[in-house]
């Protein structure tokens, strides 16, 4: 049977980090092409990547958290503040856009998983990329290695995974997506 993904990840992922709540964020679910397309133009790369992040809250709005480096990014203020909105409204934090198509290949390649060279389910896979996305949104980052322990330590807690050994889990061509 495969691993499910879960909106709960998301959702226990974008708690850990201190987003606001209620807030929706946008998943989108698509291909290498259109990947590539906004890695060009959004982050000034060439080639596909696996997931993109992008918030609409500067990191500033989120609590810090262990290995944090705050780097001036152009469209934030240091002292940037949550949104105030009345209970009842939800905030926008963004959009994550993940590659199927690379999540499927990475796992079945032994590309996946954080170290890039575990074979283990797509569904894991995606997951883990959900996840990650999420963690972009209110401000994670991993430039420096510091933020990338954190990150990961906090990626592998959320998942469920802080004792398990990077491995395969189940058939890397199957995936379920569970809402």
């Amino acid at each position: 049977m495969a691993r499910a993904v879960h909106a709960r990840d998301l959702a226990q992922a974008l708690e850990a980090a201190g987003a606001p709540q209620p807030a929706t964020v946008g998943l989108i679910l698509t291909n290498d092409a259109e990947l590539a397309e906004l890695n060009e133009r959004a982050m000034g790369r060439s080639g596909p990547t696996d997931v993109l992040s992008f918030p609409l809250l500067p990191a500033g709005a989120f609590p810090p958290h262990p290995g944090q480096h705050r780097r001036r990014r152009p469209d934030a203020g240091t002292d940037a503040q949550p949104f105030a909105l009345p209970p009842a409204q939800r905030l926008h934090l963004g959009e994550i856009i993940v590659s199927v198509e690379r999540a499927v290949g990475q796992a079945d390649e032994g590309r996946g998983g954080q170290t890039g060279d575990v074979r283990w389910s797509a569904a894991d896979e995606l997951r883990l990329l959900v996840t990650h996305g999420a963690l972009h949104l209110c401000g994670w980052d991993h430039a420096e290695p510091e933020e990338e322990a954190a990150m990961r330590a906090l990626e592998r807690d959320l998942l469920g995974w802080s004792n398990r050994p990077e491995a395969p889990l189940t058939d890397p061509r199957r995936l379920t997506v569970i809402p």
